[in-house]
């Protein structure tokens, strides 16, 4: 069989970019079983609620549901158990010394397949407050009303 090429999209935490600024991101693997990797073959994954903790020098990734492999037996995996990220030891502490500044928080933004290997793409963030959220929204809003009336225009629909 020939190798995989590329990068496949598993999930995608979107709700992360609304609730937080993003600061920096890194590219992590993960550490698998088996059946985690045919589950997340198959597509499901969910990175909604899925947070990273710095324990003793290494990075966990916490709370993320990859679904058990449907047809696996007594071998399963839990749902939402503790998974290891392969870091650097440098971008570890980097990413320690910033996060334990107040307000920063480190969150999954992608879960894929690059080359094969499961890789995750986590963001060292700042929380938004209700008013930047709103600010956004608008800011969004206004961007896809320029647009459409770009479109108009060119279309000749005043």
């Amino acid at each position: 069989m020939a190798r995989e090429r590329g990068r496949k999209l598993i999930a995608q935490n979107r709700k992360a970019r609304h609730d937080y600024h993003v600061e920096d991101t890194y590219e992590a693997g993960l550490v698998l079983t088996g059946t985690e990797v045919k589950s997340l073959r198959a597509g499901r994954a969910s990175l909604t609620d899925g947070f990273v903790e710095i324990e003793h020098g290494e990075a966990w990734l916490l709370s993320v549901h990859i679904p058990e492999y449907a047809q696996g037996t007594w071998t399963n995996h839990a749902a939402r158990r503790k998974r290891k990220l392969l870091l650097n030891r440098a971008e570890i502490d980097k990413i320690e010394r910033k996060s334990t500044e107040k307000g920063y928080t480190i969150v999954p933004l992608s879960l894929y397949f690059k080359d094969g290997r499961a890789k995750v793409e986590i963001a060292l963030a700042k929380g938004k407050k209700s008013w930047d959220k709103r600010q956004a929204l608008r800011e969004r809003q206004d961007d896809r009303e320029k647009q459409q009336e770009v479109g108009r225009r060119l279309k000749g629909m005043e």
